[in-house]
């Protein structure tokens, strides 16, 4: 489904029932999406599962709530701009996917609460005060803690045990990309690799860097959580595959796209918890009250069929740790 078309039927397609019920003096509650993603596939389905949680809760788009939702498509510029959009509607309150759409919300408005997921580290970045009390109008669920990036190292090791020279692939202008490349590069010595870092600033600038890095024995990758990696996913798995590095991903989507291993957060879970953050708010509670959350839920996600054409066997103990095989 095209952009545009997704769009006019989330927000479109609910205007006569919304304007039906505002007839009959029920008030209709506003929720505003903010996302750093494309519309594609999976974008669709975390969002689907938000709706699942909030329709669980009572809150049916269409019914007694309206959902605008804007997509960043990874375009900083692009993002700052809805973010802008979205505080001047003024919604009860805005879902953040990303550490990409909280900054710019954040400086939009102060007031109007903020439920976000899939973010890293909201307190070294300043969005929140403390994970137990918040206090700002922010609030929301981790990505993950820093601690599991040292686990993606692990996990390279064990489904490839010859690598011993890894490319980090990070964005070094969010906290995030620097943080996860540090407790990479912490643990890398007590497996007997070492680490170089490649930024994912632009598609050219990872093509010349993966190939540089290749052109040396024993390699493997690891892509680090961050909004440019998931922009560039289909680029960064094909230069795995062409230079047959093993690469190791924060997300499930990575794998069934060709990726051969994926360590990371549920993230439908994710979204249907935030609903029930969204319910909270729209029945009165602040964000400041609502304390930061860890992930509950973490899957693994292996595809055998790229580590044959790796050459890899997947160790029988490792495959029975998984959530899902890819044959």
């Amino acid at each position: 489904m095209k952009r545009r078309e997704f769009i006019t039927l989330l927000g479109g397609a609910a205007a006569w029932p919304l304007a039906a019920r505002a007839q009959q003096g029920e008030r209709v509650r506003l929720i505003g999406v903010l996302s750093n993603a494309t519309v594609n596939a999976e974008a669709q389905a975390n969002l689907a599962a938000f709706q699942q949680g909030l329709q669980q809760l009572g809150w049916t788009d269409g019914r007694n709530v309206r959902i605008e939702a804007r997509w960043g498509g990874g375009d900083a510029r692009e993002i700052r701009r809805h973010a802008g959009e979205l505080a001047a509607l003024a919604p009860d309150v805005i879902l953040a996917t990303g550490n990409a759409a909280m900054r710019p919300l954040l400086e939009a408005t102060h007031t109007v609460p903020i439920v976000f997921v899939q973010v890293v580290d909201p307190l070294g970045a300043g969005y929140v005060d403390s994970m137990a009390r918040p206090s700002g109008n922010a609030t929301g669920f981790i990505q993950f803690e820093y601690t599991l990036s040292g686990k993606w190292l692990g996990l390279l090791k064990e489904i490839a045990p010859h690598v011993t020279r890894v490319a980090v692939l990070r964005d070094p202008a969010v906290p995030s990309g620097v943080g996860q490349f540090d407790v990479i590069q912490s643990v890398a010595p007590s497996v007997g690799v070492e680490v170089s870092a490649i930024n994912v600033r632009d598609a050219g600038e990872i093509e010349r860097a993966v190939a540089a890095f290749a052109g040396s024995s024993n390699g493997g990758l690891i892509s680090t959580a961050s909004a440019l990696a998931a922009v560039h996913r289909e680029l960064i798995i094909a230069l795995a595959t062409r230079h047959k590095l093993p690469a190791v991903y924060h997300r499930r989507f990575f794998v069934t796209s060709g990726g051969l291993v994926s360590y990371g957060v549920d993230f439908l879970d994710q979204y249907r918890q935030a609903a029930s953050y969204v319910d909270h708010i729209l029945k009165g509670e602040k964000p400041a009250d609502l304390p930061v959350q860890a992930p509950t839920k973490y899957e693994l996600v292996i595809n055998l069929k790229t580590a044959k054409a790796l050459g890899l066997e997947v160790p029988p103990s490792l495959l029975a740790r998984a959530d899902e095989v890819i044959e």
